[in-house]
């Protein structure tokens, strides 16, 4: 017991390890039966199958196979020592005569049926020696002996063993079914599971007829002079109606319980997409087929088959489980099941990949619970990670193509029009690449099924996965100026229609589109054409972060003081900045003054065209829409982020009006206190625009009123007029009343 129980950590192995046994045995039989078909005998005996029994009132459960059996020696060598496998030699014996693919590389784990049992008996036959019975109590000790009762079995092992009492729920049915399916659902032989069945018959009711015919005659002797003529045909009807009941019978059966085939195994040419599709629906439990799919064969240090599903929908639970062990990947050896928790064998911006790995020869433990080199594990990993982005980027180039026919479609359609191409032709040509509209919609489709479900792991493997960050980049998708409603643009499309001389990606991020279509931080930007991309993902600012570059342009953030254009009109703009920069110091050295710290400068503004001033951020610094994320964290700690705050400068554009005017009241009077207030409220409002918080939202809201007031014409220092006194109406009614009152008791008082 305390071996067994140091090796595996689940009772429940114990059935797999049994099945993955007498799976081995059927492969040596059949494998025999390759060179000399007459070892697999005639009849039932014939058959490779599996059979599983519980029986309750015993309580005891027995595996039984076909197999190739245990000699007497066998039974001494194998089952006599802990972790002793008649498969290794016999693997060791076929590998001197030929191809061993059939066979399996089960066998150890025998001594895994104790952690269940108190006593086991194996009957078991083979073809060289008589059928023999070995018992054991796991007591150190067995005893071997030949069957008394001859050959029952034909050929083949039979394990009964007898639970333990805090093992009685191995006997339910429900829980062996469960077990069969979880570990050895894509064994290659049939497993039969005895289970019973009842059901509702109906059989003769003997009662209700012998009380029938009992009531019948005395209805005779009763009615004799009554004429029953009338009713004879009735009582023919009844009679040919035998009374029945219904009772429940109880029948046994065997159901086979891994009907589902490993189609892994088999060449991908050879499997159809609907088989694709139930296969992914049996291994995951959902209702919907897989929107992707990669079927591969690895070689090379570790040779493994897999398949590989993206889903159509992301689960509800996607991001709760990325710090939790994941079970996304089913690992199988020679098709036994061995783990779905692992936490290396793909990164957590891949857990919503689910399929199968199938090993060959994995250096497994003892228990085959855990691998015992991790190195396996990283080589794998580094091969289904590969796959995993190749099935991605398949579905990113077919949705690229199909934009890129829509768009020269679109760009034909407007040249037919203008020069008046002849309808018939352009009809035939229609009707010709009407499949190709089809596909090409279906593809664009399918990738933004994908993207809406899962761009936010893809962003996330942007931030994690450095090796494979360009790959990731090109599966990113976003809205932008130049897009239409529900339309998204790549990075490389982006780089493709690229103005001329434009060498700078650009982009802002912001809470939703709306907001930044009317941004002053894009002003310039959309008078030379120049295509923004809009991030309103609340983890895209953080990937960007992490790309400097794609494919040799650097992505700028239009937020972000010294925005750069890097083509020949920003030589001239710079001359005429400086001019202005000239003529306004003195606007800006007082202005810098009045707000103090609150801004670290104040520069003449290369994106504003229509706006008076806005307020961006330093180069290495957060943004506004990084400050409000960071504030939005709900156990954020303040002093973390202190030292990223935004260190806040001032763009102005010296040829607004605003800025003109502002300037001139601060040449008549720089200590003017209304010429503050406007200057202080320009800040203010260019702040929010921004999406910065107000510093002071009481002189904020103070200064407001003071401009509404002017605004209406109101006096600032108008007093306040008290309010009105309700008059005591009521008051004067009752008393009234009660005065009345008084003079009829007075008059009456006289009259008395």
């Amino acid at each position: 017991d305390i071996i067994i129980n140091s090796l595996y950590s689940k009772k429940e192995i114990f059935l797999r390890e049994l099945i993955s046994n007498a799976s081995d045995a059927l492969d040596k039989i059949r494998f025999m039966s390759l060179t000399d078909p007459k070892v697999l005998g005639e009849g039932d005996q014939a058959k490779l199958e599996i059979h599983i029994e519980a029986d309750k009132d015993a309580g005891t459960i027995s595996i039984s196979d076909t197999g190739i059996g245990m000699t007497k020696d066998d039974l001494m060598n194998n089952l006599g020592t802990i972790a002793k496998s008649g498969t290794s030699s016999f693997l060791e014996k076929m590998a001197k005569e030929g191809d061993m693919n059939l066979i399996g590389q089960f066998g150890v784990g025998f001594y895994s049926i104790y952690l269940v049992a108190d006593s086991v008996t194996v009957i078991t036959k083979n073809n060289d020696d008589d059928q023999q019975v070995w018992v054991s109590q796991a007591d150190a000790s067995f005893t071997i002996s030949k069957d008394p009762r001859g050959n029952t079995i034909g050929r083949g092992t039979k394990i009964t063993m007898k639970v333990k009492e805090d093992a009685t729920e191995y006997l339910e049915e429900d829980q062996l079914r469960t077990l069969i399916k979880r570990y050895s659902e894509f064994i290659n032989f049939p497993i039969y599971l005895q289970t019973t069945k009842t059901e509702e018959i109906e059989v003769p009711d003997e009662d209700a007829e012998a009380a029938e015919e009992k009531e019948e005659e005395e209805k005779k002797e009763d009615d004799d002079e009554v004429d029953v003529s009338d009713v004879d045909e009735e009582e023919e009807e009844k009679e040919d109606k035998p009374k029945t009941k219904k009772i429940k019978k109880t029948s046994k059966e065997w159901e086979l319980v891994n009907q589902n085939k490993a189609i892994w195994v088999r060449p991908a040419s050879e499997v159809t997409d609907e088989e694709y599709n139930n296969f992914f629906k049996s291994l995951t439990k959902e209702f919907d087929d897989p929107l992707e799919k990669i079927h591969f064969t690895a070689e090379g240090e570790i040779q493994f088959r897999s398949i590989l599903f993206i889903p159509k929908k992301a689960p509800s639970d996607l991001f709760d489980k990325l710090q939790t062990k994941q079970n996304n990947l089913r690992l199988y050896v020679r098709r036994v099941f061995i783990s779905d928790e692992f936490d290396d064998l793909m990164p957590r911006y891949l857990s919503f990949i689910r399929g199968v790995v199938d090993s060959e020869d994995l250096p497994l433990n003892v228990s085959r619970e855990m691998l015992q080199q991790s190195r396996v594990l990283k080589v794998i990993k580094k091969k289904l990670v590969s796959k995993a982005l190749d099935m991605m980027k398949k579905m990113a180039e077919a949705e690229e193509r199909a934009v890129e026919e829509e768009e020269e479609a679109e760009e034909e359609e407007e040249a037919a029009e203008k020069a008046e191409a002849e309808g018939k032709e352009a009809a035939e040509e229609e009707e010709e690449e009407e499949e190709d509209d089809e596909d090409g919609e279906a593809a664009i489709k399918k990738f933004k099924d994908f993207s809406d479900a899962f761009g936010k792991t893809i962003k996330l493997g942007i931030i994690e996965d450095t090796k494979n960050r360009k790959k990731l980049a090109k599966l990113l998708r976003f809205e932008s100026t130049h897009t239409k409603d529900g339309e998204t643009v790549s990075l490389s499309r982006y780089v493709k229609r690229m103005k001329e001389g434009q060498k700078h990606i650009y982009y802002i991020a912001g809470e939703n589109k709306k907001d930044l279509e009317s941004s002053p931080f894009l002003e310039k930007l959309k008078k030379r054409g120049y295509e923004v991309l809009y991030m309103t993902d609340p983890i895209d600012e953080y990937a960007v972060q992490h790309m400097d570059e794609f494919e040799d342009h650097k992505l700028m953030n239009a937020t972000k003081e010294d925005l750069k254009f890097g083509d020949k009109e920003e030589k001239r703009e710079k001359k005429r900045r400086d001019k202005a920069k000239e003529a306004l110091k003195d606007f800006t050295d007082w202005y810098k003054k009045m707000l103090g710290d609150k801004v670290e400068k104040i520069i003449i503004s290369n994106r504003l065209t229509t706006s008076p001033m806005a307020v961006v951020t330093g180069t290495y610094g957060y943004t506004a829409n990084m400050e409000r994320l960071m504030k939005a964290q709900a156990l954020n700690d303040p002093s973390r982020y202190s030292f990223m705050a935004s260190k806040k400068t001032i763009e102005i554009n010296p040829y607004h009006p605003v800025i003109t005017e502002l300037n001139k009241k601060c040449q008549e009077n720089p200590e003017d206190d209304e010429t503050k207030e406007l200057a202080n409220l320009l800040y203010d409002s260019a702040l929010i625009q921004a999406g910065f918080d107000i510093d002071d939202q009481t002189a904020f809201n103070a200064r407001m009123m003071k401009l509404l007031s002017n605004g209406l014409g109101v006096d600032e220092n108008a007093k306040f007029e008290d309010e009105p006194e309700d008059e005591p109406e009521e008051e004067e009614e009752a008393k009234g009343d009660e005065d009345g009152e008084e003079e009829e008791e007075d008059s009456k008082k006289e009259e008395l």
